[in-house]
């Protein structure tokens, strides 16, 4: 794949999962990286520039936007995720969710997109969960993955002029240790072991297996290419053939 001469990258959720693999393969294919997390030590093995920040914290994302400049990458790849029975859910587990996943995704596609270097690119991260309604212990996530999908959207047109291109990854079951805690959490919920439901959802896979943190990174990395020159405004579906539309 190529990317821009000298191009500078600023990733979120870096710490883990998607995140850290997506920062790794463009260190590793020259791209300069600002690799942000609220998690310090799980970036610090990263070997690049690194900034601590809550994402659904206003002030912590202005921090990040002040060292954006001229950027010709920003994978939003940071979220939450809260497991419970739907009618548990509080308003504030609602307030927080939006707040890292959506509110950040979307506050920070409005601040740093607009003085990216012409010819950039974001992605943002939805999930199948957005399009899928069999996890209703995840509400709160799914909708705001849902709503990714509307922002991503809005961007592509706002910024097309530039041009930067923003598109969606929506990754299905992905092993992570994010995905490592869904397990547990949400057997906890449903009466059930890890084990059963990582080979029941597995079923679920066209492929049978889930994804590796690896395979997502060089989707979006093709995301951010001059290859995918001429692709915006899309979600594309990662998900082994879960989901297909």
């Amino acid at each position: 794949m190529t990317f821009k001469d000298g191009a500078r990258a600023l990733v979120t959720g870096a710490a883990s999962g998607m995140g850290e693999a997506t920062a790794r393969y463009l260190l590793e294919h020259g791209v300069q990286v600002v690799a942000v997390d609220v998690n310090a030590d799980g970036m610090s093995h990263l070997g690049c520039e690194t900034l601590v920040a809550d994402l659904g914290d206003p002030g912590d994302r202005a921090k990040v936007t002040e060292r954006a400049d001229g950027f010709d990458y920003l994978v939003n790849a940071a979220a939450i995720i809260q497991f419970k029975p739907i009618f548990e859910f509080t308003v504030e587990d609602w307030r927080r969710a939006f707040q890292v996943n959506a509110e950040s995704t979307f506050f920070l596609c409005q601040t740093i997109g607009p003085r990216m270097r012409p010819g950039g690119a974001i992605v943002n991260f939805s999930s199948t969960s957005a399009k899928l309604s069999s996890t209703i212990e995840a509400a709160p996530y799914a909708a705001t993955k849902t709503a990714i999908l509307s922002v991503t959207r809005s961007f592509a047109y706002a910024l097309a002029d530039r041009p930067v291109r923003v598109n969606a990854i929506v990754p299905g079951i992905t092993n992570t240790p994010m995905q490592e805690r869904v397990l547990i959490d949400l057997a906890k919920i449903r009466g059930t072991t890890p084990e059963a439901l990582s080979e029941a959802r597995d079923k679920t896979v066209p492929f049978k297996r889930g994804a590796s943190s690896d395979e997502a990174a060089a989707v979006i990395a093709f995301l951010l290419s001059e290859e995918s020159g001429y692709i915006t405004g899309e979600n594309i579906n990662f998900s082994g053939g879960m989901v297909m539309w």
